[in-house]
């Protein structure tokens, strides 16, 4: 049975853990959206850490989701708070993406939706500083800035 979160065509999907500092882009992302008027075909989901518990149930084949969008944070050595928007094709290079806390890559998973047709979208943020494992709730100022635009990247891909 599928779960009432994933019986969307479209989901955004916000990762991280937001008492890790920058990790909590995600969720803010998400917290934005869900103050919005959103298309009906699109469910938002804070995922924290369980994104790929998440994408195991898209793979059922009665799940209706025909796009994902994931909003997370990145590590390719940019300018802190830089946006950059990408396929699967990227993910080899997103060390969080193939190996998380839990051993469970999320890349697998999300390889394996667009293989079964479901179209992927990252959209990520540069953190300055994610503090795992100690704690500090609160996103860096780069970060924090680019929350705007990433939310307008999202509204764009689920128009």
């Amino acid at each position: 049975m599928i779960p009432d979160s994933l019986k969307f065509k479209k989901l955004v999907i916000g990762c991280g853990n937001l008492i890790f500092a920058d990790d909590g882009f995600g969720y803010e992302v998400i917290s934005k959206l869900e103050k919005m008027e959103l298309p009906k075909d699109v469910g938002l989901i804070d995922a924290g850490t369980g994104a790929p518990y998440y994408l195991m149930s898209i793979m059922d084949k009665d799940c209706p989701v025909e796009k994902i969008i994931i909003v997370d944070v990145i590590d390719f050595k940019l300018e802190p708070g830089t946006l950059q928007k990408m396929g699967i094709d990227k993910l080899k290079k997103i060390d969080k993406y193939n190996f998380d806390a839990h051993d469970m890559p999320l890349s697998n998973y999300l390889i394996k939706a667009e293989e079964s047709g479901v179209e992927v979208i990252i959209i990520g943020c540069q953190a300055k500083r994610i503090t795992m494992p100690d704690i500090e709730v609160g996103l860096t100022e780069e970060v924090k800035n680019s929350l705007d635009d990433a939310v307008n990247m999202v509204l764009e891909e689920i128009k």
